[in-house]
């Protein structure tokens, strides 16, 4: 079968929830995958941030092929000898002292605003079901019932209300107007350290540290959204990390199973995670031992294989040379570590288009928000491959 067939039969038989790139993706390997008809394409996008260690990564693999031959599900009735131990490892490796583990990261982002709630009440005494969370607008955080409530993109939103109260929505990088929206109700400000969805959104310097001094100053938890962001994309562990930021929860997901299977976190202290009781949250596949195996080993490759100084370096270097693209194209490149958003004066024309000659050239990129092509390859790229493929991003942004 050729790509145009299995374009017309995922048309014609799935739902159009998705506007992707005319591309059938067959087989990948490390930074490169290949079309259905044998063409090589430099993945920049790492399926917005879930394959950090690259496509197919053998130690992974190999841990989800030896994992899967002697035990995939438990469900939490019963315990496994994987949970225990990525647990551990990742309280370890963060420097919190309790995890959860889910599925997806909207399940995880689902999974901090239940605990937040309850701590609200029974920690922090508010009278029950008046607690609020401060949200920023451009957010992206999943596309839940409850998480689009607090969307400010109205193609989330239109036609999925009623929705759901108890979120408040500040102007992003602006610390005045999160102050403002604190009360004696507030129980947590929920952030992206960068807005990644939004188009690569860097805030100013200095304003994730006043959203946490304004958090401790009122006992308001802090949590941070590194699904995207964190496990080495910007250059640190966490992108809280630049700021020296350390929240109260940080929710993880996407790279840490390295593409392999869906596994997310949220790690936190005991204060806050040791609030649930059994019964009152879980889910069938969360924590089973399969993806806990391979996330064990996804986390181990990011640190000893060095990926997260790599994203830190040849992030620098892409972006430099980015911006000395001689082109009346671009309005602004923002970048942090492997995490670049070029965007585009609105006279360019849209990105999209751009994305599409990028794939002519054998670069698959994506366009976010109409203006703004993302960059966000593999952390495991090199110098030489990068050089290839900005030769290729000049002669589209010429």
């Amino acid at each position: 079968m050729k790509s145009t067939d299995y374009i017309n039969i995922g048309n014609e038989y799935g739902a159009h929830n998705y506007k992707p790139l005319d591309v059938v993706l067959t087989r990948g390997e490390g930074v490169w995958v290949y079309d259905v008809e044998g063409n090589r394409y430099l993945d920049c996008l790492s399926a917005y941030s879930a394959i950090n260690q690259g496509h197919v990564h053998p130690r992974i693999l190999e841990t989800l092929v030896d994992q899967a031959k002697r035990l995939t599900l438990t469900s939490r009735a019963f315990r496994n000898d994987q949970l225990p131990l990525l647990y551990k490892e990742l309280c370890e490796l963060t420097g919190y002292e309790m995890a959860i583990a889910m599925n997806s990261g909207a399940e995880a982002v689902e999974t901090a605003l239940k605990i937040a709630r309850k701590w609200a009440y029974q920690v922090k005494g508010i009278e029950k079901y008046k607690a609020e969370i401060i949200v920023a607008d451009g957010n992206f955080h999943g596309r839940t019932i409850s998480i689009i409530s607090f969307s400010t993109e109205p193609l989330y939103r239109d036609d999925f209300g009623p929705f759901t109260d108890g979120f408040k929505i500040a102007e992003y990088g602006n610390i005045e107007s999160m102050r403002s929206l604190v009360n004696q109700n507030t129980a947590a400000i929920l952030i992206e350290p960068i807005q990644g969805e939004a188009g690569v959104i860097v805030p100013p310097d200095g304003y994730l540290k006043e959203v946490e001094g304004l958090c401790k100053k009122n006992n308001i938890l802090l949590i941070a959204d590194e699904i995207q962001t964190g496990l080495g994309r910007t250059g640190k562990l966490f992108a809280c990390d630049h700021d020296q930021v350390k929240p109260d929860a940080i929710i993880i997901g996407k790279a840490l199973s390295g593409g392999f299977y869906p596994v997310s976190a949220v790690v936190s202290s005991k204060s806050v995670l040791g609030l649930f009781t059994p019964g009152e949250h879980g889910s069938t596949f969360g924590g089973n031992p399969l993806g806990a195996a391979v996330a064990r080993t996804a986390v181990k490759v990011l640190i000893e294989e060095g990926l997260i100084e790599n994203a830190e370096n040849m992030g620098t270097y892409f972006s430099d040379q980015l911006a000395e693209i001689p082109t009346k194209k671009i309005k602004e490149i923002r970048s942090r570590g492997l995490l670049i958003g070029v965007e585009l004066h609105e006279s360019a024309g849209p990105a999209r288009k751009y994305c599409e000659m990028l794939q002519s050239q054998g670069i698959l990129a994506k366009e976010t928000h109409e203006t703004t092509i993302r960059f966000a390859p593999p952390l495991i790229i090199d110098k030489e491959t990068i050089d290839w493929a900005l030769d290729r991003i000049r002669d589209v942004l010429k």
